[in-house]
């Protein structure tokens, strides 16, 4: 007779699998998706509706991802799917950053070619094959992480449209006359031989001595000699720690109102800033010295001193920019090494630029004796020279932070060059009141930013390079003037949007611009080109206008920009200054960042202690919904930590994600909502109570998808799955489901499948595949897109109506249970019950309590998943717990064992028809 009862009891049946064999279901349907082309469906679905521009920020086109891009891929991703899902068409237009030094070097090194013997046009072609290839690379990549796009029409800067509207915005700055060339110190890689930019430094420990030099007194303008001291025994001492630098010394800076005085040693006596003497005649190993005199720096100014080691003097003059952090307070000065440097002298014009460093950073003959030695070797050199010469006050080894190439990591030096410079200074309120009407995100953005354009004042935009966008100006032959305007700038533009930047190197000048162009000058009508190209940064920087201002599709300004960090001093910059000096304001309403990723004790990835991973291997070990998963469980806006403990724990909690999933499914197999479902007053209390907690959970899960906080989703909706259904009411409800009447199992089903229909909308941004299969296995209502869960809307909150008493009442039934549990596991443990349904449960309470309990004890058997409870008032349990006013007895149930449901009933025996069930068992079979 038993085995025929299984035939009436409903049990989980479904496809869906426990395991997911995440990474080979993954790639499976990563490849229908793609075939099926779901992006641009999602698009076409979303005609009509107010446009979401999330302006991909261009990674570059050399070697393969790593997690960091991924991370920032992903997090765009969940954004664009979310949006499209919740009433907006968000386009998402990936893009490429495809010039540059490293793809150079790279296509250089793969061609075996060297640059002094391919013609730049057939090295741009090696380039632009190289960066193409890892376009293509990038891009499956890209799309083996989930990441929907617009991959049949990406921006690429390579591209004949890209460089022509880059053009354009060019001449549109130079026009307003924010485009000048220039002498002046920039930072000069050695080792790329080119100009770089400030967002090409990086800072790291670099192990040097720092020197302090004596510089002789030769004309003191009688100063000295009025305080009664021969001049000719006065010197002013300086620091620093690039002693190559020594050979373009023309000046000492002091600070005009800063305290200086004579420190007497012996017969000598040094200028110095009396509050830096102390450290300085430590360094120098002297003791028992006297400080002579107070003055001000400025009564130093115009003096002038012998150069250690040139036929040269070197003029005293005061600075604002010096100060008293280290050194001696006397700076030595370099207008052809340091921008400070450069800018104080040209108060002075007696003092000329001289730069006696060549661009492979090899001493020039300008520098005397150490003609022909790097900078490195110089060091050495001259520390010694100054010895022999008893110029050499002291020396002292220090590790200090030094500015490096960040694409080859060497030391950079400062040079002073002649180059094509953009001035921050003339538009740079403009731009900080620009910063201040963006939303950032984190809030401390705005001032870092802000701080970042405040002390810039000119962006170097030449680089002496073949692979980039060539700076379009015309030299005339005749007189060198260079030439920009409306007419060269329409041609070359012209031009390049028809063949490409490679037409600057193929074709003669006379090919590009038109006829009857001349030099306003001397009327020559012969030119050259420049052969700069411009800095990468101008290239990405100008994506907004060609992206967003040029394609009908999209709209200007975007509303999101989304990267890194180390954007607030590249991208972001970029694209903002370009932006401010053609429109006026910045290219995004809101900025988004994110940090690097570490590994899990909080380091550095890096090759050299092997501790990075690539995204291939995670896909391929976990699935790819597990690293997208591990995206939104970080707090993203600070370094994100990874680690195959980390990446474990993610697999669990997505196994729980999954498993709510799969029971639901299982238990509406046989349930079609569109003829099945119940209204709200056939749903049971225990339904409601689901429903009202589903609704919180859309509530806070859609509020955190507005505020990009998807770590907040993550732990909102695993709490979900695994404490309100799994842990409550999924296992509460599984009697009702299995043994319950049709009508009581239908309000089950109705609540589930409302509850897994919204759930997987609420994951789809996030479990990129997994929502896809849900979805996949879900029934629908008339309505639905069953082609893909992205085709559809966000969940709205179902709306149901429950009062304060319901709430109460609820939550003081979820605490009793909890301790109803704590007792039934203490017993399971002493192996006195074997499940929970071989026990009864006796609450002690109140009287008050009493009253609530007695009218509840069907619900509470239910919810505690035993054969009886009963109340008694007063008295104490074996168990208490004072917290909730309650004690608890466990006993063995009284009765038989119901052989369809389980339950100890004393009704079991008593039906004739079905002697081994209970009342209520043998009721459902009978169909009443």
């Amino acid at each position: 007779m038993a085995q025929d009862y299984n035939k009436t009891i409903h049990l989980p049946k479904t496809d869906f699998p426990m395991r997911g064999n995440l990474p080979k279901r993954d790639q499976e349907l990563f490849k229908k998706y793609d075939d099926e082309r779901l992006y641009y469906k999602m698009i076409e679905n979303n005609e009509g509706k107010p446009l979401y521009i999330l302006h991909d920020g261009p990674p570059y086109a050399n070697g393969a991802i790593h997690l960091g891009t991924a991370l920032n891929k992903v997090l765009k991703d969940f954004i664009v799917k979310q949006k499209n899902m919740s009433g907006y068409k968000a386009p998402y237009i990936p893009g490429w950053d495809t010039h540059g030094l490293p793809i150079e070097l790279k296509a250089l090194k793969s061609a075996g070619a060297d640059k002094n013997t391919i013609t730049p046009v057939e090295l741009r072609k090696v380039c632009k094959d190289y960066a193409l290839s890892h376009v293509e690379n990038q891009k499956a990549q890209f799309k083996s992480l989930g990441v929907l796009g617009d991959y049949e029409n990406p921006y690429l800067t390579l591209r004949p449209e890209f460089e022509a509207r880059q053009i354009e915005i060019f001449g549109e700055m130079a026009k307003r006359d924010f485009i000048y060339k220039g002498l002046k110190p920039v930072y000069w890689c050695p080792e790329c031989d080119t100009a770089l930019a400030e967002a090409e430094i990086e800072y790291a420990e670099d192990p040097c001595y720092s020197i302090y030099v004596k510089f002789a007194v030769t004309d003191d303008k009688g100063f000295f000699e009025k305080q009664g001291i021969d001049k000719n025994k006065v010197f002013f001492v300086i620091w620093t720690t690039t002693t190559w630098t020594l050979p373009g010394n023309l000046a000492i800076c002091l600070g005009p109102n800063y305290d200086y005085t004579l420190v007497k040693n012996g017969e000598e006596y040094y200028v110095m800033a009396r509050e830096l003497v102390a450290p300085a005649m430590e360094a120098a190993k002297i003791e028992g010295y006297e400080m002579v005199g107070s003055f001000a720096g400025s009564e130093f100014e115009y003096m002038k001193c012998a150069h250690p080691f040139l036929d040269r003097e070197s003029l005293v003059i005061v600075g604002d920019h010096v100060t008293l952090e280290s050194g001696t307070g006397c700076v030595h000065t370099a207008p052809g090494h340091g921008v400070e440097d450069f800018e104080v002298c040209k108060h002075y014009p007696e003092i000329p630029i001289v730069v006696p460093v060549d661009s492979n950073g090899v001493l020039t003959k300008e520098a005397g004796e150490f003609q022909g030695l790097k900078t490195d070797d110089a060091n050495k050199a001259i520390a010694k020279k100054l010895e022999e010469t008893g110029n050499l006050f002291a020396i002292q080894k220090i590790i200090h932070q030094y500015p490096h190439c960040w694409r080859c990591k060497s030391p950079i030096i400062y040079r002073a060059t002649e180059q094509w410079f953009c001035s921050i200074d003339d538009f740079k309120e403009d731009a900080v009141k620009a910063i201040t009407d963006v939303n950032w995100i984190p809030g401390w953005g705005e001032e870092r930013i802000k701080g970042m354009v405040r002390d810039r004042s000119d962006w170097c935009i030449s680089r002496q390079r073949v692979w980039g966008v060539p700076i379009p100006i015309i030299y005339c032959k005749e007189c060198g003037k260079p030439i920009i305007n409306d007419d060269t700038i329409h041609a070359i533009a012209d031009t390049f949007r028809k063949e490409g930047s490679d037409a600057w190197f193929a074709k003669e000048i006379s090919e590009i611009i038109p006829e009857g162009i001349e030099c306003p000058d001397c009327h020559c009508h012969e030119f050259r080109k420049e052969t700069d190209i411009m800095d990468v940064w101008f290239d990405s920087g100008v994506s907004h206008a060609s992206v967003l201002g040029d394609n009908p599709e999209m709209r200007w300004p975007a509303d999101l920009y989304l990267e890194g960090s180390d954007q607030y001093r590249g991208w972001f910059q970029s694209s903002l200054l370009t932006a401010v000096a053609t429109k006026g304001t910045a290219p995004y309403k809101n900025v988004c960042t994110h940090g690097w990723v570490v590994d899990g004790e909080g380091r550095k990835m890096s090759k050299s202690m092997q501790n990075g991973v690539a995204p291939e291997k995670i896909i391929s070990q976990y699935g790819t919904d597990i690293l997208r998963l591990w995206v939104a469980s970080s707090d993203y806006h600070a370094d994100v930590r990874i680690s195959p403990e980390i990446l474990k724990q993610l697999s669990e909690a997505y196994r729980k994600i999954r498993n709510t999933a799969r029971f639901i499914l299982g238990n509406i197999s046989d349930f079609d909502p569109n003829t099945d479902k119940v209204d709200n007053s056939s749903l049971h209390e225990i339904d409601k109570w689901a429903l009202v907690k589903l609704d919180a959970l859309i509530k806070k899960v859609n509020e955190a998808y507005n505020a990009f906080d998807f770590h907040i989703i993550y732990h909102a909706i695993h709490n979900f799955c695994v404490v309100d259904m799994s842990n409550f009411y999924l296992d509460i409800i599984k009697d009702r489901l299995y043994c319950g009447n049709m009508e009581d199992r239908r309000a089950a089903q109705t609540a589930m499948y409302v509850i897994l229909d919204s759930l997987t909308r609420l994951i789809a941004p996030i479990l990129a595949f997994t929502s896809e299969e849900i979805w996949s296995f879900l029934p629908h209502t008339k309505g639905d897109n069953t082609e893909s869960v992205l085709l559809n809307s966000m969940p709205t909150e179902t709306g149901i109506q429950v009062d304060e008493a319901f709430t109460e009442k609820w939550n003081k039934i979820y605490a009793v249970r909890e301790c109803a549990k704590k007792a039934l596991e203490t017993k399971r443990a002493a192996k006195e019950i074997g499940g929970s349904l071989e026990a009864n449960i006796v609450l002690h309470c109140s009287e008050e309590d009493a009253e609530f309990f007695t009218n509840l004890t069907e619900t509470l058997e239910a919810v505690f998943i035993v054969s009886d409870v009963s109340v008694s008032v007063g008295g104490k349990g074996e168990f208490d717990f004072p917290e909730q006013g309650i004690s608890i007895d466990v006993v063995k149930a009284a009765g038989e064992k119901c052989e369809r449901c389980w339950i100890y009933s004393d009704t079991v025996g008593k039906n004739e028809e079905h002697p081994t069930l209970c009342a209520r068992c043998a009721e459902v079979l009978a169909g009443k």
